[in-house]
C-alpha cells in the first residue's frame, strides 16, 4: 500500500494541475471555437478546449499520483489501481472548464476545479480563474485562501440585504421550475446574480463577493473543490434533495447545493427547496 501524502502536498498537486489546464484554456480563449458538440442537450456543449484542459490535468496527476482514481467531466472515471496506507483509493474530481458556454461566447467568467477526496469528502481543493489569475484553495484542516491570503464568507443575517447567486439546468422544463424559485427569492433578497460558472460562484460566496448561492443540477466535478472552500470559509453547505416528477414537471428536479451564512440557510432553503 502507498502512503498518503499530507493535505498540503495534495493541494500543491491540485494547483499544478489547475494551472496546466488554465494554460490550455487561455491559449484558446477568444479564438474561433473548435470541436464543439452537444452533450446532454443542445444547450450543453463540450469543446476542444474542455478536452485539452482535462488531458493536461490528467497528465499532471498521472505523474504525481499514478495510482489514484480520476473522475473528470469529460473523461469519466479512470485509474485507482492501488490503495493508500489507510486502505482506500484517493480520487481526484476535476472540471477542466467550468463555464463552457461563457468560454465559447468570449465571456471571461470560467474556471478550473480540481479536488482530491477520500471516502469522507474533499481533502484538498483548488478553483482557478484563468482570466483574473485568481487561485482559491483550501484543505480539510486548513483555512481557505485567495492567492495565499485568508478569506471568509459573508456573515449577513438578513436575506433582504443578501446578494444571492444561482444557476440553471439545461432542460427547458427544469429551467421553468427554477424560474419559479427565482421568482420567490428575488422579492426577498437584495438581488440575484447568474454568472454561469458554479465553481466560481462558490468561490465568490467563500470570499464574500456574494452572500449566498444555490443551484440544482450541479455535478460532483462542479462543486467538489468549491464546497470545501466554502465550508472552510465558515459557510453552511447543504445539499438540496431531488424532487420527484409531477404533472407539471415530468422530469422532476435534480438534486442541488445551497451555500449561505448559517443565519440565512433555513430561510433561503425554504424558498428554493
Amino acid at each position: 500500500m502507498s502512503a498518503r501524502p499530507d493535505e498540503a502536498e495534495l493541494l500543491q498537486i491540485a494547483v499544478l494541475a489547475a494551472r496546466a489546464a488554465a494554460e490550455e484554456l487561455l491559449a484558446r480563449f477568444g479564438r474561433e471555437p473548435s470541436g464543439v458538440r452537444a452533450k446532454s442537450t443542445p444547450t450543453d456543449p463540450v469543446s476542444a478546449a474542455d478536452l485539452a484542459a482535462e488531458d493536461a490535468i490528467r497528465q499532471v496527476l498521472a505523474r504525481a499520483r499514478p495510482d489514484d482514481r480520476i473522475l473528470g467531466e469529460e473523461g469519466g472515471s479512470t485509474g485507482g489501481s492501488r490503495s493508500d496506507a489507510e486502505g482506500e483509493v484517493l480520487q481526484w474530481v476535476v472540471d477542466p472548464l467550468d463555464g463552457t458556454v461563457n468560454f465559447l461566447y468570449g465571456i471571461p467568467q470560467f474556471g478550473v476545479s480540481v479536488a482530491c477526496e477520500d471516502t469522507d469528502g474533499a481533502l484538498a481543493g483548488v478553483v482557478l480563474d484563468p482570466v483574473r489569475g485568481e487561485c482559491f484553495a483550501a484543505t480539510r484542516a486548513g483555512g481557505p485562501t485567495l492567492d495565499g491570503r485568508p478569506i471568509e464568507g459573508s456573515r449577513t443575517d438578513d436575506l433582504g440585504r443578501a446578494l444571492v447567486a444561482t444557476g440553471f439546468a439545461y432542460e427547458p422544463a427544469v429551467r421553468a421550475a427554477q424560474a419559479e424559485a427565482v421568482a420567490r427569492v428575488l422579492p426577498r433578497a437584495r438581488d440575484i446574480r447568474r454568472a454561469g460558472a458554479a465553481a466560481l460562484d462558490l468561490c465568490a460566496c467563500a470570499c464574500g463577493r456574494v452572500d449566498a448561492y444555490y443551484e440544482r443540477g450541479v455535478r460532483p466535478w462542479d462543486v467538489a473543490a468549491g464546497q470545501l472552500i466554502c465550508r472552510r470559509a465558515g459557510l453552511t453547505v447543504r445539499h438540496l434533495a431531488a424532487m420527484p416528477a409531477r404533472d407539471d414537471l415530468p422530469l422532476g428536479l435534480p438534486a442541488g447545493i445551497l451555500v449561505a451564512p448559517a443565519a440565512l440557510a433555513d430561510e433561503l432553503e425554504a424558498l428554493v427547496a
